[in-house]
């Protein structure tokens, strides 16, 4: 007796056609499994994050095999994301090259060999004032005048956290620097120091100014806004939430905001004053860095590099230095080649 069953529907036929070409599909490798990439994680000072965006893209279009995941931070948190909280990192890139060899020239722990044992320096800036068309006295400002502007009650001012962030101390050495060069002994306390609860303490020397930080930092109202990191002032400045805020030339200019350069005896980006930007001291050493000499004393801004020793993956990270430092003098924001 032949077979007498339904005669299949369109809707199987089209079910059962889908499955077999699915199958063939497979057999014959076509669905290739995605290639794995290596993820080279670098940990920034914030003010490079944004040029290190363009040099990501370059770096992952010569190298695809490499994935390139960026953490942004305030220098001194940068390099205690390695050493304090042992967070695995490739690359770490800070904007004081003498932060490199203070905190990572140590031993790590249970190996035997130090954090790292290279610095190298890649480029170069400097302290300025920047502002919006939008902040008080924009119309009168200049270079003679900052100081006496950002004295004005009605002023406020933008400063990065100088326990967290190399551009924090920088702008309060700007400031003692200002009283020397200007001959004056209220620059320092009256848009800065003068605004805290207590009051931060400034030892006058002969031949240096000292500012003693505490553990914490309390503005004692709205004429001192302290953020992490110099990156995060940028959007407190553009909403008006501050008038003025100390950032590094490079970060003012990629965020294409107006500002004011400062004397060069000032804006610690000339070597010819590393004499007399010695005489700006900034101690931070409070109890959270008890095991290092974090007495920060004024020096020429230069920005540095290194590969930590438990780097996973340090060749792709040296080819990740190599093109930071190698082609970077176009790409807007960057500081300036050495």
């Amino acid at each position: 007796m032949g077979f007498t069953g339904r005669t299949p529907s369109v809707g199987y036929i089209l079910i059962f056609i889908i499955i077999l070409i699915l199958m063939l599909v497979f057999a014959s490798g076509c669905f290739e499994q995605k290639e794995k990439k290596y993820p080279v994680r670098v940990v920034a000072a914030g003010s490079l994050l944004l040029p290190l965006e363009e040099i990501e893209k370059r770096f992952e279009q010569k190298y695809p095999q490499c994935d390139i995941l960026i953490e942004g931070h305030g220098s001194i948190q940068a390099i205690r994301q390695v050493t304090d909280l042992s967070r695995s990192f490739d690359v770490v890139l800070v904007a004081d090259e003498s932060l490199i060899p203070l905190l990572m020239y140590q031993t790590m722990p249970g190996t035997g060999k130090n954090w790292t044992d290279m610095d190298i320096p890649f480029g170069r800036t400097e302290m300025v004032l920047a502002f919006t068309n939008q902040s008080r006295y924009a119309g009168e400002i200049n270079r003679q005048n900052w100081y006496e502007i950002l004295k004005k009650p009605d002023v406020r001012i933008g400063v990065a956290n100088p326990v967290l962030d190399a551009a924090g101390y920088r702008s309060i050495m700007v400031l003692a620097l200002a009283d020397r060069y200007y001959g004056s002994t209220n620059i320092l306390d009256q848009v800065f120091t003068g605004h805290f609860t207590p009051e931060i303490p400034v030892e006058r020397k002969e031949n240096s100014t000292w500012v003693i930080l505490p553990d914490v930092m309390k503005p004692s109202g709205q004429k001192v806004s302290i953020r992490d990191g110099s990156i995060f002032l940028l959007s407190l400045l553009k909403t008006g939430g501050v008038d003025y805020a100390f950032e590094y030339r490079c970060v003012a200019e990629g965020a294409d905001l107006p500002y004011i350069r400062l004397n060069d005896e000032l804006n610690l980006g000339n070597p010819e004053f590393s004499d007399f930007y010695k005489t700006a001291v900034v101690d931070l050493n409070f109890q959270r860095f008890s095991s290092v000499n974090l007495t920060r004393i004024g020096s020429p801004l230069v920005y540095a590099a290194c590969i930590p020793a438990n780097a996973a993956h340090p060749q792709e990270a040296a080819a990740f230095i190599n093109e930071l430092t190698g082609e970077n003098s176009n790409i807007t924001g960057m500081p300036d080649p050495l």
